[in-house]
């Protein structure tokens, strides 16, 4: 068995039974860590006994994937903050399970380093290559013996076997650029990311026949990155996939902080790449809505434009409210406010709305911040007697307060009263979990925002109708005859909904 040991909170495990590995019978000076003024190790040095530091999404929050992350230093130190715990935290918020890497180093035998800084400054890649030459190998053989190790207790991390990944970043990217190309069947990445990789030292010549698929980004003005278009360029030829992104400035180290370069972005494009190859995404959620990633993909570059450019959407019903004008004498029209649950109401049941005064106005995925927005053009200027608002699902799923979401709630409330429209408040519909972000504990939280909509309208005078009661099962989840993903009704949900709804309506109408 491996030996693992707690250090500041986190499980670091020793590779190789923390026994000391072939070939570092040399490496045999005292390993030394820089600290910063919390006390996290930044940087590292004279490592001669690889470890894995693992870091965890909380508990439900994982999703299978795991990745090994591989800072870089020129094979002389590694950079532990930016390129290490930084990299890793990022991984964690998107469900996925981080190990950080400490592999071999040249040893800071006395003038080794004296003139590392000048060689880098003059290119002089060369006489860096010919020092590290005998210890490269051995940080490869760690970044193979990381995945191995990740493979081989799989299970113990609620990680599947073939979700691990490796991320690297200059001499880092090094690592992972040889592991791709030198692996055995346990020690195979399904998927490799160098980033701004140092490609002189790449060991191995060949693509594998079932090499992973690859991602790589750099900064134009890096030189010491210039071999990474040669190795895109190889990865293509053979067949495999591959994506490169280069930035037109940014330099080298830019890891994943915010400099105010062009190289910020390679982290959203990185995300998008994981979307589309099923890192992100539970295997499950993948499994049970049998969607094309693809076609998910797009829906999150139409969500990401139409963020920079009209967040709220307010061009949705544009076109449709500027022909629905104003009601007629005596029609009492009725606006049903909401998200993807009132949206998909018209399509599951449009004949709900067609033989009534009813104006459906719900928009898939959105938040009451947004609805606060839309209120005006989608419901006050569309002149209804009343507005029946269903909200908060979307929020909950983004782990806003339940004080945030009643406040927009409150502000729609105020903003209909001041323009003389009824008002039905609705309770949330049950959801057990988020298909997409597991381990939110909606079942918890759905029924407390409901508690304070409820009693918000009491105190107001205003009508609440209850979906929640009416579709809930024993575990707060919706009862399985009414939904096909556990968080949007069927038709047969609908049809629970609809008299409820038509109740609260009549007696918002009789209000005065």
């Amino acid at each position: 068995m491996f030996i693992c040991q707690m250090a500041a909170g986190q499980q670091v495990i020793q590779l190789y039974n923390s026994n000391l590995p072939a070939g570092s019978e040399m490496l045999n000076l005292p390993e030394k860590s820089q600290t910063n003024a919390k006390g996290q190790i930044v940087s590292v040095a004279n490592v001669s006994r690889p470890t894995l530091t693992v870091i965890a999404p909380e508990k439900g929050r994982g999703n299978g994937t795991a990745v090994i992350v591989c800072p870089g230093g020129a094979f002389r130190f590694l950079s532990f903050g930016a390129e290490g715990f930084d990299v890793a935290n990022w991984f964690v918020s998107k469900g996925i399970t981080a190990f950080i890497l400490k592999y071999r180093l040249v040893p800071e035998w006395e003038g080794i380093n004296n003139t590392l800084y000048k060689d880098l400054s003059t290119k002089n890649f060369a006489r860096i290559d010919s020092v590290n030459a005998p210890f490269v190998p051995l940080a490869v053989a760690d970044g193979r013996e990381a995945v191995r190790y990740v493979r081989q207790h799989a299970s113990e991390y609620g990680i599947e076997t073939n979700r691990i990944g490796m991320i690297g970043f200059s001499a880092g990217g090094t690592v992972v650029g040889s592991v791709a190309q030198t692996y055995d069947q346990e020690s195979r990445p399904d998927f490799a990311a160098p980033i701004y990789a140092y490609c002189g030292a790449i060991i191995g010549d060949k693509v594998p026949a079932d090499a992973p698929p690859m991602f790589l980004a750099l900064a134009a003005d890096d030189p010491i990155a210039d071999g990474n278009t040669q190795l895109y360029e190889k990865w293509r030829d053979a067949g495999k996939s591959v994506e490169m992104h280069i930035f037109p400035k940014g330099g080298h180290g830019f890891g994943i902080r915010t400099n105010n370069q062009p190289t910020d972005e390679w982290i959203s494009r990185f995300e998008d790449w994981l979307f589309v190859n099923g890192f992100i995404l539970p295997s499950r959620t993948i499994k049970m809505f049998n969607r094309s990633l693809q076609v998910i993909h797009n829906a999150m570059k139409d969500f990401r434009k139409r963020a920079e450019t009209d967040w709220a959407y307010l061009k949705r019903y544009e076109a449709d409210n500027n022909k629905l004008g104003l009601p007629k004498k005596g029609e009492k029209r009725i606006v049903f406010m909401g998200n993807s649950i009132t949206e998909g109401w018209i399509t599951s049941d449009s004949s709900f709305f067609k033989s009534r005064p009813y104006i459906d106005r719900g928009i898939s995925g959105q938040t009451t911040d947004q609805m606060l927005v839309r209120i005006r053009p989608d419901v006050v200027d569309l002149k209804p007697s009343v507005v029946v608002i269903l909200a908060g699902t979307n929020d909950i799923n983004g782990e806003k307060p339940l004080e945030q979401i009643m406040n927009n709630i409150i502000s729609m409330a105020e903003l209909a009263k001041a323009n003389n429209i009824k008002l039905v408040l609705c309770s949330v519909t049950p959801v057990i979990d988020y298909p997409r972000t597991p381990g939110l504990n909606p079942a918890e939280k759905v029924p407390k925002l409901n508690g304070m909509i409820k009693a918000y309208a009491a105190r107001n005078k205003i009508i609440y109708v209850d979906y929640y009661t009416a579709m809930v099962d024993e575990k707060g989840g919706m009862r399985a005859e009414l939904t096909n993903d556990g968080l949007h009704p069927t038709l047969s949900g609908y049809k629970i909904m609809e008299p409820l709804v038509e109740a609260a309506i009549a007696k918002a109408l009789k209000v005065k």
